[in-house]
């Protein structure tokens, strides 16, 4: 069960080690300028791969679960579906349902775990395979594995990376738990933390936190939701930027910074080194200083 990219390499990896009864994804939603319906990434792969495939709205649809009890799966794998399994779903497989989590779990429950991670600045982000339970990433613990976060790491890159790692450690914990000679772990509730679904609206920059909290949050937001403000009236995406120090000309307020375009901060300066304007292809902080020769200026 899974439906974006971050999906993907679980599915492949299991596909070469394991014979998979079925896969269950989103329904395709329309996407892009146009609104074409888009088929999810899994269920890309999954029919590449000749898979059989369902995509219910809800997996309490009727439907739904008689598939699933038609697959009688041994185990279900899950990595980013996007829907709650109910008790009924939980308790169909005799090995249950393990979840492939992208957060140090207790740390980051919830639905977006690699954005929180860089928007608080964590030294390091990973995975977790977790038995699922009804709560919320609440299970016990099979396995994990961390990696530093690079300095100007994205959401885009660090789930990536995430994606290969949860894959691999994936196919090192099932032969264990398969074969009873691996035990979940319970969690240290004690240790908590969640991270909430984006909305779009969280993306646009407040010029009166510290330029720090800003850059983590343009590398947080990228690529989605896409941190942006408003110049001139229009939308200004900005997609990489790093912080300076030094005297903020007030927040929001635009200034030139070592021949980049930069915004006033709380404390320092943002310093955009990518940004795209309404309209407009994704480009160099510093060609974009070459068309827009009044900024920075009174």
């Amino acid at each position: 069960m899974g439906s974006p990219e971050f999906a993907l390499p679980t599915l492949q990896a299991l596909v070469e080690r394991f014979p998979v009864a079925g896969v269950v994804t989103q329904p395709d939603r329309p996407a892009g300028r146009g609104r074409a319906l888009t088929p999810p990434p899994v269920k890309q792969l999954a029919e590449r791969l000749g898979l059989p495939l369902i995509q219910p709205r809800r997996l309490r649809e009727p439907d739904a679960m008689q598939q699933l009890q038609a697959w009688a799966p041994d185990l279900i794998v899950v990595a980013a579906f996007g829907q709650i399994l109910s008790p009924e779903v939980l308790e169909l497989p005799p090995f249950g349902c393990l979840n492939v989590h992208a957060s140090l779990l207790p740390c980051w429950r919830g639905a977006a775990p690699i954005q929180a991670a860089l928007l608080h600045g964590d030294p390091q982000a990973g995975v977790t395979i977790v038995k699922m339970d009804p709560g919320v990433d609440t299970g016990p613990l099979l396995g994990q594995r961390a990696i530093p976060i690079q300095p100007g790491e994205t959401a885009g890159s660090l789930t990536e990376k995430l994606s290969q790692l949860g894959a691999g450690l994936l196919l090192e914990t099932l032969p264990a738990y398969l074969s009873g000679d691996l035990s979940p772990q319970p969690q240290d509730e004690s240790q908590a933390t969640y991270a909430p679904m984006l909305k779009k609206e969280d993306a646009e920059l407040d010029f009166s936190l510290t330029a720090e909290d800003l850059a983590r949050r343009v590398h947080a937001f990228n690529p989605w939701p896409g941190a942006f403000t408003t110049w001139k009236g229009q939308v200004l995406k900005v997609h990489r930027a790093h912080p300076v120090d030094g005297a903020s000309p007030g927040p929001g307020v635009p200034a030139v910074q070592a021949g980049l375009p930069a915004f006033g901060a709380g404390i320092g300066l943002l310093a955009l080194d990518e940004v795209q304007p309404a309209g407009k292809r994704p480009m160099p902080g510093q060609a974009f200083l070459q068309g827009a020769r009044d900024w920075g200026k009174p």
